[in-house]
């Protein structure tokens, strides 16, 4: 970086034209040479943390400055928006945030509209159909009844009464009979043309069924949490071929009701036929996906960026009013710690992300390629703040996917070490290999964002469920969460050479425990084998997978060179070089001890052959994986939501994590589909899930291709 051309050189030379060539001449020298060396001690962005002490005093200052009164205000303002789950309401709240945003003093605030037509396409993500929803109401007409029951959903009192994206009725609403299907795993044998399905099951696994049937709509009675009695399991998917409604989903009525109006519905239905009205006035439209997004700058020494996301666009204050409120207290500190001068501003800069789940990120990461390509780590919150005084609501973490191994992981943990164990009362914390069902899959090597996710229970289990209020968010908690969120952000941004240096220590510490941890998985198969076949067999398993985990550890040592500014790349590798061969030399030393545990467990079984490591014999069914090399075409997982399930030959989305999602971030466009398997049976376990013809379907639909 040119000195001349810096921020730092800039912001001194401002000082010096304003005072000292504005005072007298005795006073001109002095004040030059106090410019010089303002300049010099700007130009110096101080450590962030390059040991364990660094970082406890970091977290320190942090927690000082977090006001968990703020983020519960704004918690509870977002959670009295978003609970009406409308796409105005959407907009509303991405409206209060930006506006929030502004008022902490965050530069860059933006609010985009992502298109929410039904048919863009992000990765291989449809965007959802906007929906509006002015009223809604089912109640029973016949039996006559009394009471609680007759009125089954009223939106207006109770918004999750009403399934996002239902159909409309005519303005006076429409009769109908009701079906009870129970928990029925097909609907073949129901009549259900133009009647009111009352299902058990969550009512949008069912949506392509009941489509077919000619059904009205469905009437829930599943809940996640059946003690909730009087509760609603919020129905927030709705598509005929996943879970958003597009363009070609077909507008079927959606209502849910509690569990004890389920068990007295059914009462009444034992005993013979039961119709109701129902009425919702609702409407779809092309219209907009909204989310913000708002930077606390860096020295402009990088343009590098840090990300933390959160969603928006979901009813429950646990989820996920909470995570964004966390968020932007984060920063709100951040910005006001930097600005006081009490902590210098970071080397690179950190943005927040408020967005819809996953159809949001999706569409800020294809539309901001340069800008993710510059981005070096991300959290993504996506969580509640149960109470203390409840079992589970201490934090997991979740690192990222073997493809992804990385530095941010070991930042995690350190993190956590310096917080959640000084805390008075103490809090317990965990961490989890990777797994998703939100937006934490930036760690896609397509993306190449490594993402980690800090996740607890709410205590009393109320996901997705009208029971999710602010009544039952812990400040001790969103606090946690904030301070949390905000060293991660500001450690990373801050982060040069010997900051690096000391994550790399960190993950070489880590390597150890899971390569550790591998030769103990592997020694207990081993000695659970009875013949010199098994012997064999899982003395090679158990090497390779040796193998397999030490070269991720290399790998999440070796990331942090990443956070090394370009010229000190090469002195920052030599540096790690020692560190990587004694990863080396510790997987050979297990390796020879799982050996020499397999000798002795041939002598145990008086076997008469030696022990030689053996190859189980490969699957007839994968001898074409040699000769495929899968080339993904666009970022992101696969969720098949443009495909209808008559189509899909039996074969899964690869939305969610799992085998699929695994071996699709696996492909690289160089590996053959054989490495690929081996690889990822290694992060997930074997499985007998059949790749070759998995990945020849999504050839032949599109989604990837096959380089000869």
């Amino acid at each position: 970086m040119n000195y001349l051309r810096s921020p730092a050189f800039t912001r001194a030379y401002e000082f010096f034209k304003n005072h000292a060539m504005k005072g007298s001449g005795k006073f001109r020298l002095p004040l030059a040479v106090g410019f010089l060396c303002l300049a010099a001690a700007q130009s110096i962005v101080p450590s962030a943390f390059a040991s364990d002490s660094d970082l406890r005093q970091l977290v320190d200052q942090i927690r000082e400055e977090v006001r968990p009164d703020d983020a519960m205000d704004r918690m509870r303002r977002m959670w009295e928006i978003e609970r009406w789950f409308t796409f105005p309401k959407f907009d509303e709240d991405a409206w209060y945030i930006e506006q929030t945003l502004r008022q902490i003093g965050l530069e860059q605030v933006e609010k985009i509209d992502a298109p929410a037509d039904g048919v863009t396409q992000n990765g291989f993500w449809t965007m959802p159909l906007a929906w509006d929803v002015e009223d809604a109401r089912l109640e029973i007409v016949e039996p006559r009844v009394e009471g609680d029951l007759r009125i089954l959903a009223d939106y207006q009192k109770i918004p999750a009464s009403l399934g996002m994206w239902s159909g409309p009725t005519s303005p006076d609403g429409i009769e109908a009979e009701i079906v009870d299907v129970g928990d029925a795993a097909s609907l073949d044998a129901f009549d259900l043309a133009g009647k009111l399905v009352l299902t058990s099951r969550n009512p949008a696994s069912l949506k392509a069924e009941l489509v077919g049937k000619k059904a009205l709509g469905a009437i829930n009675a599943f809940s996640e949490n059946t003690d909730l009695e009087d509760g609603r399991q919020w129905i927030n998917a709705w598509g005929d071929a996943g879970w958003a409604f597009t363009k070609t989903s077909t507008p079927l009525l959606s209502f849910s009701i509690s569990p004890k109006q389920a068990r007295e519905l059914r009462v009444l239905l034992a005993k013979g036929s039961v119709r109701v009205r129902a009425m919702v006035r609702s409407r779809y439209y092309p219209g907009s996906y909204p989310y913000v997004t708002a930077v606390v700058p860096g020295s402009g020494d990088t343009s590098e960026e840090v990300l933390a996301l959160g969603h928006i666009a979901e009813q429950g204050a646990q989820d996920n009013s909470t995570g964004v409120a966390a968020i932007v207290e984060a920063v709100a500190a951040l910005h006001r710690l930097i600005e006081s001068g009490k902590l210098p501003r970071p080397r690179r800069s950190i943005r927040m992300l408020a967005m819809g789940e996953l159809y949001g990120s999706l569409h800020y990461v294809v539309n901001n390629k340069e800008r993710i390509s510059r981005t070096v780590g991300a959290i993504c919150l996506d969580t509640p703040a149960g109470f203390y005084h409840l079992a589970g609501t201490e934090y997991t973490f979740y690192l990222n996917p073997h493809t992804a191994k990385s530095y941010s992981d070991s930042l995690t943990l350190k993190i956590a070490e310096a917080y959640f164990p000084r805390l008075k009362p103490k809090r317990p914390w965990h961490w989890s290999e990777y797994s998703t069902g939100t937006d934490n899959y930036l760690g896609d090597p397509a993306i190449n964002v490594p993402t980690v996710w800090p996740y607890a229970s709410s205590g009393v289990h109320t996901h997705h469920n009208s029971e999710d209020t602010p009544d039952d968010v812990d400040p001790r908690s969103l606090r946690d969460l904030s301070v949390v969120t905000a060293a991660y952000l500001y450690a990373l941004a801050s982060a040069g050479e010997p900051e690096a240096l000391w994550l790399a220590e960190a993950g070489l510490n880590h390597g150890y425990e899971q390569v550790l941890g591998t030769y103990e998985k592997a020694l207990d198969r081993l000695l659970a084998a009875k013949t010199g076949r098994e012997l064999n067999q899982q003395l090679y398993l158990g090497q390779n997978n040796l193998k397999y985990r030490t070269a991720r550890e290399k790998e999440a040592v070796g990331s942090v060179v990443r956070l090394v500014p370009e010229p000190q790349h090469r002195s920052a590798q030599r540096s790690i070089a020692p560190m990587l061969s004694r990863l080396d030399a510790f997987e050979k030393e297990q390796s020879q001890r799982l050996a020499e545990a397999a000798d002795r467990r041939n002598v145990d079984l008086h076997l008469a052959a030696a022990i030689v490591p053996q190859q189980p014999p490969p699957d007839p069914k994968r001898a074409a994986a040699e000769r495929i090399i899968v080339k993904r075409k666009r970022v992101g997982t696969i969720s098949l939501d443009d495909l209808p399930e008559s189509q899909r030959e039996g074969y899964p989305a690869a939305g969610w994590w799992g085998h699929p999602v695994a071996a699709l971030f696996w492909c690289d466009g160089k590996r053959n589909l054989a490495e690929v398997i081996r690889l990822t049976e290694h992060e997930l376990g074997s499985t007998d899930f059949d790749f070759v013809a998995y990945f020849r379907f999504l050839r032949k639909h599109g989604y990837v291709e096959f380089v000869e």
